[in-house]
């Protein structure tokens, strides 16, 4: 890169300057583009020729065939499914794995239309296309009256090369395939955090089949992978024609060229760093937040937190207080073998035996709703960790006798 060089009548030739680092920048910011790449690829905004930041994130080798899970135990309290991940829509819509450590939340999760689930029509994502739109018009229009053929033949090449991109990558998510039957069993679902969160959800059969156990399968526009490897080709050959012409055009071109991937890709950083959930439409499903609370009598209070996007939760000084509240709020036990969500000893199927029985004291809704509207549950007397502590004192008891 050569600076600002003085001519011998003392001006200076600011042909002399070269930013052949454009180039880079148009390729750099991978990490903000794949972030929110599959939702981003579902929505028909992927189409919209526009200048986007490293545009080779988006042509990989192969494409995925299933939305990225999150880690999680999935269990059906009366259905028996079991699965060892939380399937990324189901997460979306209820945005648990934020939860505090050992900490229970209770929803109510009920359809209320027959609509898929799909990338928001005008979101954050829906504003950094258009942006990367608006600057590419600029730029055209700028490149057109500077004369610059190689910025011209840049900005139709990079810009095209997102439509491209969009024709490769664009899907569908098909809904699950559920069968209407008479009788199926209750559909409540628990799902335990790798923190010693739980996440309680009340739901009918076909809800919990739909955003907990039906494989979250991904169909793409095109379907043949060799006809998408051919347009993963072609929009390479795209991008680096722009790259070069982006190095020959003047140098006024170049600097426009710059100012606009700088802004691009800080647009692209902020839009990544916001929650997954603003990027979905999640209106055809319903979600009611319940409250689990413990009156204190000595505070006069019930017990129960709120995180900053106001629903409320639970929460536990351990693991062992969690589970019960768990078994509490799903009125069934059986699942926590099924799912080890405990070890397997005597100690503690005695745990869950008394558990059991103590969550039948489980009380109705109380008749009045707290100021916010929550329906509140009440959690029965009943000390899990001290009784765990006192099996365990009488295991000890019992091998020292023996």
């Amino acid at each position: 890169m050569h600076w600002l060089q003085a001519e011998e009548d003392g001006t200076y030739n600011l042909q002399a300057l070269q930013l052949d680092i454009v180039g880079f920048l148009a390729i750099l910011g991978e990490g903000s583009v794949l972030a929110n790449a599959q939702v981003s690829t579902l929505s028909r905004w992927i189409f919209l020729p526009r200048l986007i930041p490293a545009p080779q994130a988006l042509m990989r080798p192969t494409r995925p065939l299933d939305l990225e899970p999150v880690r999680g135990d999935v269990s059906g309290v009366k259905s028996g499914n079991d699965k060892d991940h939380v399937n990324h829509i189901g997460n979306i819509i209820c945005d648990a794995n934020n939860l505090p450590r050992h900490s229970v939340r209770v929803v109510t999760i009920k359809r209320i239309n027959d609509a898929s689930i799909k990338a928001k029509e005008y979101g954050p994502l829906t504003y950094v296309a258009l942006l990367g739109f608006s600057l590419s018009a600029m730029l055209l229009g700028l490149s057109i009256h500077l004369r610059d053929g190689m910025s011209i033949v840049a900005t139709a090449l990079l810009s095209l090369l997102s439509s491209l991109i969009g024709l490769g990558n664009y899907w569908t998510l098909p809904g699950a395939k559920v069968q209407k039957e008479d009788h199926v069993p209750p559909g409540d679902v628990v799902i335990r955090y790798p923190k010693g969160s739980f996440l309680v959800v009340r739901c009918v059969e076909d809800v919990a089949r739909e955003l907990y156990f039906a494989p979250e399968e991904i169909e793409y526009l095109i379907e043949d992978a060799w006809v998408y490897r051919l347009l993963s080709l072609i929009g390479t050959m795209m991008l680096m024609g722009g790259v070069i012409c982006l190095a020959n055009a003047r140098i006024e071109s170049q600097i426009a060229w710059a100012g606009s991937y700088m802004l691009l890709g800080s647009a692209y950083w902020i839009v990544a760093a916001l929650p997954a959930k603003v990027h979905w439409d999640t209106s055809c499903y319903k979600v009611t937040s319940e409250a689990l609370h413990k009156y204190d009598i000595y505070k006069k209070r019930n017990i129960f937190s709120r995180n900053k996007k106001g629903y409320p939760f639970t929460k536990s000084k351990s693991f062992t207080e969690a589970l019960w509240k768990a078994i509490v709020a799903s009125k069934d036990a059986t699942w926590v073998r099924r799912g080890d969500h405990c070890p397997e000893s005597k100690v503690w199927d005695d745990w869950l035996h008394m558990a059991k029985t103590c969550s039948r004291e489980y009380m109705d809704p109380m008749t009045e709703k707290n100021k916010d509207g929550f329906k509140v549950w009440e959690i029965p007397e009943w000390d899990p960790s001290e009784y765990l502590q006192h099996l365990f004192k009488e295991e000890k008891r019992t091998k020292e006798q023996v």
